[in-house]
């Protein structure tokens, strides 16, 4: 629930000194957004705990790509906080960020697993899409871009995605497993593993519906417990000098992210960036009464440009894309209104960086089950395709099954564009397609013939 803006004479207000409340007032205009020093703490660490549990998945999740899990955790944290600093600091928004989920599978999965290419040359992959995405919003080419894609394909761009995390859950969790005559089949549902990630899973359910604050990281640490206690992990202790980036800062491999093969992999990065994070900024901004009378977000430009700045800052300190949270909008509930929100959510992840043996201690499994709840929420977009329109809902279709069955997010955006060119140009509807889109889908079929 949102709450009042906090009064010269409310007792719980935070106090401030006179200098000191005229500097915050000067730099995240609390009066003009109705907001209070206090509301913002509030909402920046409401925010911070419901997106806290990036700082157990991510390491995980990149450690498969063969990195340092230490100094991912480090990057994860620092790259987090750079992130919400811009955020809250240059365009003065509410809104949190941290290397996003499903890319980061998409990293270390499919670029480095599936694909051979090195951790360095994703890295520089992320880098690239970060500066095309800041080049995008200098230049305002993003609006354009965002306009001329279908409302289906974006819909359903998000619905892969957790469809993609859905597999990579159940595969980490040996709940699905190969099989040499189905492809994929149930796997050993008697296994610890198995067991204890789906106990993740269901908690963390259970906790969000309830709406206990930090459902997702208090399923993952209960999980971790109870494997503590089953003695499938060892303790390492809770609070330490936070692990050196040595490993990771500056290994990025730029000249190698430009191979031809590597094209759909940066177009990847970019499209899910570029539409997640305009999706997740007006839907938030929406909640938190910023629009404009014209449903616009004033200053959108300034907040793409913080989250495309941070995707590069954050390659270079060894992380997978950072990109805005929709969990900003349970900050905006409590009330958070300004970039000091974001602001107080970046100390939090900056103080997070000394506790990394409670890092190291979540075992894949507990992680599985987190990863299988985000899946849910962002399959839910699948809801507002247009499902009367069968040449808005086929190719919307295609591009979300195709990501986790051909274990690609590129190949799936690119089947899902060529699907609706091809039937929107057969069903006699080309009007309906872009140039754009034409454009696009003719470059993937090429990449598809040639390369």
């Amino acid at each position: 629930m949102n709450q009042a803006p906090a009064s010269a004479t409310d007792k719980t207000a935070v106090p401030q000194s006179p200098g000191k409340a005229s500097l915050l007032e000067r730099l995240f205009k609390l009066s003009e957004r109705q907001s209070s020093v206090r509301q913002e703490i509030i909402a920046g660490v409401t925010t911070f705990l419901t997106m806290a549990y990036i700082i157990f998945v991510n390491p995980n999740i990149m450690a498969a790509a063969g990195m340092d899990k230490g100094a991912v955790f480090t990057a994860t944290c620092l790259a987090a906080a750079i992130g919400c600093l811009i955020m809250g600091l240059y365009a003065n928004y509410p809104f949190a960020l941290a290397p996003g989920m499903g890319l980061n599978a998409f990293f270390s999965f499919v670029v480095v697993g599936e694909m051979g290419y090195s951790w360095q040359v994703a890295l520089g992959a992320v880098f690239i899409s970060g500066v095309v995405f800041l080049l995008l919003s200098i230049f305002k080419v993003r609006q354009w871009i965002i306009d001329s894609i279908p409302m289906s394909l974006r819909q359903a761009l998000a619905a892969g995605v957790g469809l993609f995390l859905a597999i990579i859950a159940l595969k980490s969790a040996g709940i699905v497993v190969a099989s040499p005559a189905t492809l994929v089949t149930l796997g050993d549902m008697t296994s610890s593993d198995a067991i204890l990630a789906a106990l993740s899973f269901f908690l963390i359910t259970a906790l969000a519906f309830r709406r206990m604050l930090g459902a997702v990281m208090i399923g993952i640490l209960v999980t971790t417990a109870i494997s503590l206690v089953m003695g499938k992990v060892q303790y390492a202790g809770l609070v330490s000098a936070p692990p050196s980036m040595a490993a990771t800062f500056m290994q990025l491999d730029i000249a190698g992210a430009f191979e031809v093969g590597m094209i759909s992999v940066i177009f990847a990065f970019l499209f899910v960036d570029l539409f997640d994070t305009a999706g997740t900024l007006l839907s938030t901004a929406d909640r938190a009464k910023l629009l404009d009378k014209e449903g616009k977000l004033p200053g959108m430009g300034k907040a793409l440009m913080a989250d495309s700045s941070a995707s590069a800052v954050g390659s270079l300190l060894g992380s997978s894309t950072t990109t805005t949270y929709v969990e900003s909008t349970a900050g905006v509930a409590a009330g958070g209104r300004t970039g000091l929100t974001a602001v107080v959510c970046a100390g939090l992840f900056l103080l997070a960086l000394f506790f990394s043996p409670l890092v190291g201690m979540v075992p894949a499994y507990a992680t599985a089950g987190a990863l299988m709840y985000v899946a849910v929420l962002m399959t839910s977009g699948l809801s507002s395709i247009d499902w009367d329109d069968i040449t808005e809902a086929a190719p919307a279709v295609i591009a979300a099954v195709m990501m986790p069955l051909s274990f690609s997010i590129a190949n799936g955006i690119a089947l899902g564009f060529i699907a609706y060119a091809v039937i929107k140009t057969l069903s006699g509807r080309s009007r309906d397609v872009s140039i754009s889109v034409y454009l696009l889908a003719a470059l993937f079929i090429a990449k598809f013939v040639f390369f």
